[in-house]
């Protein structure tokens, strides 16, 4: 049976970036390194060089009928341990998200590991590079396999705002908060996936922690998301550093 890490609270990466003070561009790369704290340069954070840091300044895609505490649309279910090469496959991992044109289609090739037999109804339709499903409900351990940062990158560039699952693997969950592509929310209890169905339309209300299925007529309890919110509304550890002043803005 596969396992869950508990991941370390992002209180943890808030002060170590207190910590860094005024940081250079090489400490930086140091700490993006750090599969903590991924923050979306490019192909992978362990190739840059000080000299080369480009951070992504691609927006993420947001649904219009979202807000930054609500999120609306339709779902897209899965079942457990979902690997990151379920998410997306190593063979689109040269695609670099910092390049517009990359991030949208690594977008397109979100879930495109996943068995047709088991997921007969596509998370990306023909011709297109986007989703309709906004939001992902999931069973246990999702997120496990290879630590890749292009797992929520993908996921983000194909519209979805938030993932709800039972738990999550740890390098997930902090690729997720680091990058700020999406939420990875956590529920209170087991076997909300068997509850719901691909094309469910669902709100995720933050503020009162609860998912709820409008078209099973059901709410579900989610765990508090804490202190990795802001971040995650910032778009990114390095987008919060910046916006609360714990490292200089870009100029």
């Amino acid at each position: 049976m596969a396992t869950t890490q508990a991941h370390a609270p992002v209180s943890t990466i808030r002060a170590s970036f207190q910590r860094l003070h005024s940081p250079t561009k090489t400490q930086l790369v140091h700490f993006a390194s750090n599969p903590f704290i991924f923050a979306k340069f490019g192909k992978t954070s362990f190739s840059y060089k000080p000299s080369t840091i480009k951070p992504l300044t691609t927006p993420r895609a947001t649904p219009s009928s979202s807000s930054p505490t609500t999120f609306h649309g339709q779902c897209y279910v899965l079942g457990d341990n979902i690997d990151t090469d379920q998410i997306i496959p190593a063979e689109h991992l040269t695609l670099v998200p910092s390049k517009t044109d990359e991030y949208k289609k690594l977008g397109s090739f979100a879930f495109s590991g996943l068995p047709s037999s088991l997921y007969p109804i596509p998370f990306i339709e023909p011709g297109t590079d986007s989703t309709r499903y906004s939001i992902i409900i999931a069973g246990a351990n999702f997120g496990c396999g290879s630590s890749r940062e292009h797992a929520p990158v993908a996921l983000g560039a194909a519209g979805v705002r938030a993932v709800v699952a039972e738990s999550y693997a740890r390098i997930f969950f902090r690729n997720s908060v680091a990058t700020g592509e999406v939420y990875p929310l956590e529920l209170e209890l087991e076997g909300v996936n068997k509850q719901c169905s691909t094309g469910d339309v669902v709100t995720i209300d933050l503020g009162k922690n609860l998912l709820i299925n409008h078209t099973k007529g059901k709410e579900f309890v989610l765990k508090p998301i804490g202190d990795a919110g802001p971040v995650i509304d910032a778009g990114g550890i390095f987008a919060y550093a910046r916006k609360t002043g714990m490292i200089s803005s870009v100029s």
